[in-house]
């Protein structure tokens, strides 16, 4: 089945430009003018967002976070601002990645496909139980849900990938080099503080589990049960 991503841009000439290329890849696409658009349109079966940041009504930044919060959709994030600190604040609201204007679309599109590539690569076989338990936490690696203290808590596909690492290499002390290598990829040319960013949002939603993400100074970060 092919996949599904939403555009939302209110420039028309883009969203043109990107339903093309999409459709010639074989995605699916809806559009959306606005933030409002978007947030009626969203359901479960679209797989990604192309979600442009200065819109009117209701912005980037806030789409991004009420889908966020029952919703784990790829989001990449499209807007005309290169500060660093912009782009930290999306990836803090859940964005996977983040794409500045102007582009070229055969470049966003070939982005998509990574993206794609590397969900789906991250799903284990179905001939697995795939259910890891630490403490409170349970993770199931086939349905990507994961439940704190029996709670069902929403994770982006990137702070997934970054828990189940983290948790697959409990008790070693890793890297921001090693975490993005492995959970970003080798070719990602982003900020290793994206790492950090992340790791705060995800400590957000343990909450008060009795697992916990540590600091290593210096080093980088440790995943560990308190007994």
């Amino acid at each position: 089945m092919n996949k599904t991503v939403m555009i939302v841009e209110d420039d028309e000439r883009i969203r043109y430009l990107l339903k093309i290329y999409l459709n010639n890849d074989g995605y699916n696409v809806i559009e959306a003018v606005d933030g409002n658009e978007a947030l009626k349109k969203f359901n479960k079966n679209i797989d990604l967002i192309i979600l442009d940041i200065m819109m009117p009504n209701i912005n980037g930044y806030d789409v991004c976070k009420v889908i966020r919060e029952n919703s784990n959709v790829l989001i990449v994030m499209l807007t005309a601002k290169s500060e660093e600190d912009d782009k930290l604040l999306g990836y803090e609201l859940g964005a996977d990645d983040y794409v500045t204007k102007p582009f070229s679309p055969k470049v966003l599109t070939a982005k998509i496909n990574v993206l794609m590539k590397r969900l789906e690569a991250s799903t284990p076989s179905i001939k697995t139980e795939g259910i890891m338990k630490f403490a409170d936490i349970e993770i199931n690696q086939l349905s990507h849900d994961v439940y704190v203290k029996s709670e069902k808590v929403y994770f982006s596909p990137r702070e997934f990938d970054l828990l189940l690492y983290l948790t697959i290499n409990k008790g070693l002390v890793l890297s921001r080099d090693t975490i993005v290598d492995n959970v970003w990829g080798c070719d990602f040319d982003g900020d290793t503080r994206t790492v950090d960013s992340h790791i705060k949002r995800i400590r957000q939603k343990l909450k008060e589990s009795t697992a916990l993400i540590t600091t290593i100074k210096r080093s980088g970060y440790k995943f560990e049960v308190v007994e």
